[in-house]
């Protein structure tokens, strides 16, 4: 891609230059004019007028140096018009000009409409006021007509329309309702959604009606429209190359289906819905619990030093590790949007989908391939020979790790972020994972991970094996925890203040006890204050007592709780089944699995006893979680004799029969 420049000196006669023929790699941000050619052959300067410094004479140098001036204006040294920055006589730059020309308008930073038949007229009415005229002209410009000005409405981000005196009209989003009665371009695509959301049909009737100079244009300037590659064979006809694009549009709609077809197989769970929905589970993300970290020393040597390729967060249950990575995932996204990528994952060990080696790995591979597309080649290479066995088969591993680093050696991979929470939570070979990982930072240097997990010796040693390693231990910054906890329990009073119309007394008391015994634990905070949501205002006092500091401690209470309640034997089998499922359950699994559940009138009354089941278990829409990996544990460990008191082997031998019968009913 050649630029159009003026040398430093640039003066309103200044010369004008050209760059070299630019690697994609090297382009610098430019401004791009769509137009339309003058009638007169000899009308428009060309890339030999500027070879040899002639052509201002030319009708068509004005627009140029317009368009030039205008980008000075927007803080861009460089732009580009197609009848000067090509060289034509050379065919194999005119090919790949033709090819690229809707890649290079939608990656321009700037893109300006010329309308040369355009202008702003003034009729005076009572002395100062005046009347625009120029709507009807702007409906009816011959650029609405031209086959090639299609893209250049549509590739660019964004549209800014000039009158021939170059006034500025507005642009793609102020103008859409003018644009849309010309064209039938539905709002939607004029205010940036993808054209591939529209069907083939709609995307060719667009088109409807637009002529082109060259016959075999009409088919050329479409193929950028429909994300094909067309090389255009000047002399083949109109018909054949018809028929090429169609060909080309059908290939790609089957190689997008298959493409859909690898994608729904490799994933295993979006990422995505699972950082929303642990989000939404926790209350949201709340920006001064995690900001801190931003401004840590570790955070900011792995995130400036090009040597520091690991971060490992570490740090002890409930002290906000998950959240944590959120932020860092949502500060990477907002500041590196179009320079990086990010990929992410969430382990759960009481989710049989999210809680192993294998699924790490799909889901990374998953969020990196939709967000660079082109990647998506190095899955199928092996995919369409062996389809979604290549993900789940004995061998899925190998072949899964051997994917992965094709994928990360890629040369036209962007920068990249990755990140894994919870890694302890990686029931099925953590080893494996933790052994891949510790290797990564040390062959791909674009590359930079982050993971967390508690603090547990073996993670310790498996990732005390990667070099270039940069550790965050929580408890070593426990100050900014403690600041950060203190920002969540303002937050949380200053809700249950406002929801339970508590008196200034009430607010200030829990505020006091939550900050003195909070431990800087962000669930032990949560917990407590959901309990809270349960209680009137006159009882709070009393019961805040009845909160001990400490996780374990608190779950303690919470069991003796349950003990005290009439439906205590009940609450405890929901407990024992949900602690030894595969994966959460829904509701009607959950009442499958629990005999005396199916003595229950409704499904309301279901969910009443999850809810009786102190904070150890929160239910979004109709599935049932723990509300921390901590619950589980704690359930499986310190509470097994009390949960289990027939053993667990009992539990499993009940949730076997009843499944065993319920499908003997409905086979």
């Amino acid at each position: 891609m050649r630029l159009l420049y003026y040398r430093e000196d640039y003066r309103e006669d200044g010369e004008l230059s050209i760059t070299d023929d630019l690697a994609t790699n090297a382009i610098p941000p430019y401004a791009i004019l769509s137009h339309t050619w003058g009638a007169k052959k000899d009308e428009e300067v060309t890339f030999d007028d500027l070879a040899d410094n002639a052509g201002r004479e030319k009708p068509g140098y004005k627009k140029i140096q317009l368009c030039g001036e205008q980008a000075k204006r927007d803080g861009l040294q460089f732009f580009w018009v197609d009848t000067c920055c090509i060289n034509k006589a050379n065919k194999a730059e005119l090919s790949l000009a033709i090819r690229s020309m809707f890649r290079w308008y939608r990656n321009a930073t700037k893109c300006y409409v010329y309308l040369e038949d355009v202008s702003i007229k003034k009729r005076k009415r009572v002395d100062t006021l005046s009347e625009l005229t120029w709507k009807p002209a702007f409906s009816s410009s011959r650029w609405f007509t031209r086959g090639w000005t299609l893209q250049e409405l549509l590739a660019p981000s964004g549209v800014e329309f000039f009158s021939r005196d170059w006034h500025k009209l507005g642009d793609r989003l102020s103008l859409k309702a003018q644009i849309y009665e010309t064209t039938t371009i539905p709002y939607d695509v004029l205010e940036g959604a993808s054209i591939s959301n529209s069907s083939i049909d709609e995307r060719l009737r667009w088109a409807q009606n637009r002529e082109t100079k060259l016959k075999e244009d009409a088919a050329y300037c479409l193929a950028g429209i429909f994300d094909v590659d067309l090389a255009p064979v000047y002399g083949e006809g109109t018909e054949q190359a018809f028929r090429r694009l169609h060909d080309k549009i059908q290939s790609r709609e089957d190689d997008i289906r298959k493409r859909e077809d690898c994608l729904r197989d490799l994933r295993p769970t979006d990422p995505r819905n699972d950082k929303k929905r642990i989000q939404d589970t926790k209350g949201g993300m709340l920006e001064g619990s995690y900001r801190w970290v931003l401004d840590n020393s570790s955070f900011k040597q792995w995130h400036n030093d090009p040597q520091s390729q690991l971060l490992w967060v570490k740090g002890d249950p409930g002290k906000g590790k998950t959240m944590l990575l959120c932020g860092i995932i949502d500060e990477l996204q907002k500041t590196l949007a179009r320079t990086a990528s990010v990929s992410y994952f969430f382990c759960q060990a009481a989710d049989s989908r999210i809680n192993s080696a294998t699924a790490v790995l799909r889901g990374l591979l998953y969020l990196l391939v939709t967000q660079q597309p082109a990647l998506t080649a190095h899955v199928r290479k092996r995919y369409d020979q062996a389809g979604k066995a290549l993900f789940e088969d004995a061998n899925s591993w190998v072949a899964l790790t051997e994917i992965f680093a094709d994928v990360l050696q890629d040369p036209n991979l962007d920068t990249t972020y990755i990140l894994i929470d919870a890694l302890d939570e990686c029931a099925t070979d953590m080893p494996k994972l933790l052994h891949f990982v510790a290797q990564q930072p040390s062959v791909i240097s674009r590359v930079k991970w982050i993971v967390s997990s508690r603090n547990w010796p073996d993670i310790e040693a498996q990732l005390g094996q990667a070099g270039h390693r940069v550790r965050l231990s929580l408890e070593l910054n426990a100050a900014s925890v403690s600041a950060a906890v203190s920002v969540f329990i303002q937050h949380k009073v200053s809700h249950l203040a406002h929801h339970k119309k508590y008196r200034k007394q009430t607010r200030d008391a829990v505020f006091e006890h939550l900050t003195s015994n909070a431990n800087d634990t962000f669930l032990w905070v949560a917990l407590v204050c959901q309990e809270l949501e349960k209680t009137a205002e006159r009882n709070v006092l009393k019961k805040l007592n009845s909160f001990p500091p400490g996780l374990d401690a608190l779950y303690e209470r919470m069991m003796q709780q349950i003990d005290a309640s009439d439906d205590a034997e009940l609450c405890k089998q929901v407990l024992a089944s949900i602690a030894l499922a595969y994966r959460p359950l829904s509701l009607a699994e959950l009442v499958v699995l629990t005999e005396r559940l199916e003595d229950l009138e409704d499904e309301a009354e279901v969910r009443e006893i999850v809810g009786l089941c102190g904070s150890f278990l929160t239910l979004r829409e109709d599935t049932v979680y723990f509300v921390h990996q901590s619950a589980q544990d704690f359930l499986l460990g310190k509470a097994t004799d009390d949960v289990f008191p027939d053993g667990v082997e009992a539990v499993h031998r009940a949730a076997f029969s009843r499944s065993l019968e319920t499908l003997s009913k409905t086979l």
